[in-house]
């Protein structure tokens, strides 16, 4: 979804831009143009970030460690 019409600010640009380090609305405003033209966008915008930054914060889901098998493991702490 666009979130600065006047500067064709999507909320895949907020997301990414957080994930570059965006952390404050005047980031956006210095990294995308956010509510630079009209200013409409900035209720909207800072949603967004809000979004983004608990998005970005989240863990992400490690993979699962595939298992040695017990006798395996033995055979190897032997050598």
């Amino acid at each position: 979804m666009y979130v600065c019409v006047c500067n064709a600010v999507t909320e895949r640009d907020i997301a990414e831009a957080v994930r570059g380090g965006a952390t404050t609305l005047r980031h956006l405003r210095r990294d995308l143009g956010v509510t630079a033209e009209c200013g409409r966008c900035a209720r909207c915008a800072h949603d967004c970030l809000r979004t983004a930054k608990v998005e970005c914060a989240r863990p992400a889901m490690a993979p699962a460690r595939a298992s040695v098998a017990p006798s395996l493991s033995l055979a190897l702490e032997a050598s």
